[in-house]
């Protein structure tokens, strides 16, 4: 079934995967070495206030520096962090000293203190500067957590040369104050909630990070360099940390959901489901570093509408991030540089198993899933998922990995492997790769009688990380029969390759400009064959980039593009024209359109620090660009506005808007519009419990469509299993959407969830007076953890 290069690839992976260690830290000693106090028996309660005597006990670290945006200096604001560790936990005391400004805080729900001051701490359980669980606190000690990881590929940027998903939720303590110096926080992490090594005395990778909002200045507690591949590999050692006590790892949490839906109509009632209320999840912690979880029919959480997003390319699939539980824990395990898991696939799952962890210097993630094509248990239409993704790690910061998927639905199968790795070099230089084929058969639609059909992907990225000079090198690949079912490929059928070199500039102390970065990026788009046939780009992108960081946080980005696009196979195949003379229809051609568009314009954007109880961020996009209802040319005008304002410490609006127009290049008549605003208003009650009101509105019209780059005759589109032909219409569409949410959580999976949403639509654009109801519904949830 597999070619047998293939073979020999994925059978060589699995036995370097098989053999003896290969040590993943280095060592050179450490300059940010510490030996942390064990201390049995002390009397501690988590209230912010670090009286108890055994703070006078503790390690003390001091001597921040700067790292973003500017590194090497020694931080404007004195940190103090105070460490010591007991057989089950480990405990900080944080005093963070503001003599500059006003220190940000808010009582923000969990995950949501982004705007506010705040210390992370990053713990490297396996020493092999990967990753690292982060624990974050604002001054109030609100909480934020998730797994810290070195950039890699495109995602890396000026300003953030790492990456943080803030995903999973660990169990942990924090409480904090606001002093006369700044404010103090008091934060206790149990060896429960984290997987690290199965060796009686252990070294562990440790950094603090603080970020000062006021200021816009990030300092760390080990002085971390920009020019350098990996943020990880600069982080300090907790050393000797011995004989840590995880116990026993029992998590058991039942669910139980609700809800009651009404369909449009003013004669509809509320319909009450109750079909399959309950659901379980349960952790047990094999090993302090192997996790096995098992769910029984998960809830979703959705507990709100997601945001309208807005699409640019219809030829890109929309991504929607995981959010239950059962499936963000560990999540960060299951990642590679093409998404190859996407566990969003498993839509409406019975049950599934997963097996999480590290085991030597190889991580493993292992799930195994019964997906219902049904809606309910009782209508059960099962369909197989499975999927394995192992990282070995070598010496340094270098990996290679594997990753395998398989679903099963009746006859039909797809499977894919592929093989991934990391090299890290000279310490500014990485290289990123990932290769792999898929292998699907499907009995109903195969023409020669239910072959295999196989495909192959690929995707690289090289990326040199000096501090005046760097820039990356990337390229994709994905056949046009390339099928990952389990996971998410955005466009299939291309191949792209991506050259961003840059040169910074960086200010002195207090001066206006902090950092500067100017840049270009030369951006080419084939189809797969015409690649493989050695012709040029279908699509070429000609970027010239500035990122500006100023003092006081404020930082301002602009580019200015000019790109070519061809006219894209397929997308127009059911599109015709309906040639007039005189006003008379004649005849019926096919849409031929022109073969290449021409665009020009820029966008730009401004982000503001938190200024006292405000910040925003305002991103235009302007010029001339393509216009896939017609393909033809079109002015843009894209507008999205972020506004944030914080009137007390508990009280909290968030506005975002965006515009999307379309202009006929030719007579300045709109094409299509869409203009979504949406507002969030939530009231903290206390640090566990908030109260949530949503409202989107969400417009848009599109003109009747026509030939704007040739004949400006009506466009037809045909009905492809009819053959009907039908000329387009202008179309309206203004939909509202209300959410409140009352919810209350006093830890990751303890949850109670009461809310109500209702979807209506009106014919006039924010009339607000003929809104007629499409559905309005109700729904609860409550869940529990016991932690035996």
């Amino acid at each position: 079934m597999f070619p047998a290069s293939l073979r020999c690839l994925i059978a060589g992976t699995l036995l370097f995967l098989a053999t003896g260690s290969v040590s993943a830290a280095s060592t050179e000693p450490d300059p940010n070495e510490s030996q942390i106090p064990r201390i049995e028996g002390a009397e501690l309660v988590v209230d912010g206030v670090l009286s108890e005597g055994v703070w006078s006990r503790a390690l003390s670290m001091t001597g921040f520096t700067d790292y973003l945006p500017v590194d090497g200096r020694s931080a404007q604001d004195s940190t103090q962090v105070l460490v010591w560790y007991s057989p089950t936990a480990i405990h900080f005391g944080i005093r963070a000293y503001e003599s500059h400004g006003e220190v940000r805080a808010t009582l923000a729900d969990r995950d949501k203190i982004a705007g506010d001051d705040q210390v992370m701490i990053l713990l490297d359980t396996y020493n092999d500067q990967r990753q690292a669980f982060m624990f974050a606190v604002n001054p109030f000690g609100q909480q934020g957590d998730g797994i810290f990881r070195d950039a890699s590929g495109e995602s890396r940027n000026s300003s953030a040369p790492f990456s943080i998903d803030n995903s999973p939720d660990f169990l942990f303590e924090s409480k904090g104050r606001l002093t006369e110096y700044g404010f103090e926080v008091e934060v206790t992490i149990p060896f429960k909630s984290l997987r690290y090594q199965s060796a009686f005395t252990q070294d562990w990778g440790f950094n603090v990070m603080r970020v000062v909002r006021h200021s816009g200045y990030t300092s760390t507690w080990t002085p971390s360099q920009l020019d350098n591949a990996s943020f990880m590999s600069q982080n300090g050692l907790l050393r000797e940390l011995t004989d840590l006590r995880r116990g026993l790892v029992l998590d058991i949490n039942p669910e139980l959901t609700g809800a009651m839906n009404r369909a449009g109509g003013t004669d509809s009632k509320f319909d009450a489901q109750a079909r399959d209320p309950l659901g379980m999840n349960v952790r047990w912690g094999i090993t302090n570093n192997l996790t096995l979880n098992g769910t029984f029919n998960p809830d979703f959480s959705q507990v709100e509408a997601d945001v309208a997003q807005i699409q640019f390319d219809p030829r890109q699939a929309v991504y929607v991030p995981e959010k239950r539980p059962f499936f963000l824990d560990g999540i960060e395990l299951f990642q590679s540089p093409a998404q190859l898991i996407y566990t969003r696939r498993i839509s409406n799952p019975l049950n599934a198993i997963k097996l999480t962890g590290k085991r030597g210097n190889t991580n493993i993630g292992v799930i195994s899933a019964i997906d219902n094509a049904e809606l309910y248990l009782t209508d059960l239409d099962p369909v197989y998922f499975n999927a394995v993704r192992l990282r070995r790690d070598l010496s340094g910061q270098n990996t290679v990995g594997l990753v395998y998927t398989d679903k099963v639905d009746g006859e039909h199968w797809n499977r894919v492997a592929a093989v991934d790795g990391r090299l890290t070099f000279a310490e500014i230089y990485s290289f990123t790769y990932q290769t792999g084929m898929s292998f699907t058969k499907d009995t109903g639609t195969s023409t020669n009688g239910g072959s295999v059909d196989s495909a192959p992907m690929w995707t690289m990225n090289a990326r040199a990380s000096g501090r005046k000079y760097g820039g990356s090198i990337s390229s994709s690949g994905v056949h046009g029969r390339f099928n990952a079912e389990s996971g998410f490929i955005n466009r299939t059928g291309i191949v792209h390759w991506n050259i961003q070199p840059h040169r910074r500039w960086f200010g002195d102390e207090g001066d206006l400009m902090q950092s500067w970065q100017l840049g270009f990026t030369l951006d080419g788009t084939w189809d797969y064959d015409r690649f493989t046939a050695g012709n040029g780009p279908n699509d070429r992108k000609l970027h010239f980039n500035s990122n500006l960081s100023f003092r006081g946080g404020w930082s301002a980005n602009t580019s200015v593009f000019y790109e070519s696009f061809k006219m894209p196979t397929g997308l127009y195949d059911n599109y015709y024209i309906e040639n007039q003379t005189n006003g008379v229809a004649t005849d019926t051609t096919a849409f031929v359109g022109v073969d290449r568009l021409i665009n020009l314009g820029f966008w730009s954007s401004i982000s503001t620090p938190r200024l006292n109880n405000f910040s925003g961020n305002i991103f235009l996009v302007g010029g001339v660009d393509d216009n896939f209802n017609e393909w033809a040319r079109a002015d843009i005008y894209f507008i999205t506005l972020t506004l944030n304002y914080n009137p007390t410490d508990q009280l909290r609006f968030n506005l975002l808007y965006n515009h999307q127009q379309y202009v006929r290049h030719s007579d300045k008549s709109t094409v299509s519009m869409r203009r979504v605003p949406r507002l969030k208003a939530e009231y903290q009650v206390s640090p566990s419990l908030f109260v949530r009101l949503v409202g989107q509105y969400d417009s848009f019209l599109r003109d009747t469509l026509r030939d704007d780059s040739r004949t400006n005759d009506p466009i037809l589109i045909r009905d492809p299993a009819s053959g009907e032909f039908r000329r387009t219409q202008s179309f309206r569409s203004n939909q509202f959407r209300v959410d409140w949410l009352v919810s209350y959580r006093p830890n990751p999976g303890t949850v109670m969830f009461v809310g109500y949403g209702n979807s209506s639509r009106e014919t006039n654009t924010y009339r607000f007076k003929d809104l007629q109801r499409l559905n309005d519904g109700f729904f609860m949830k409550l869940s529990y953890v016991f932690r035996v």
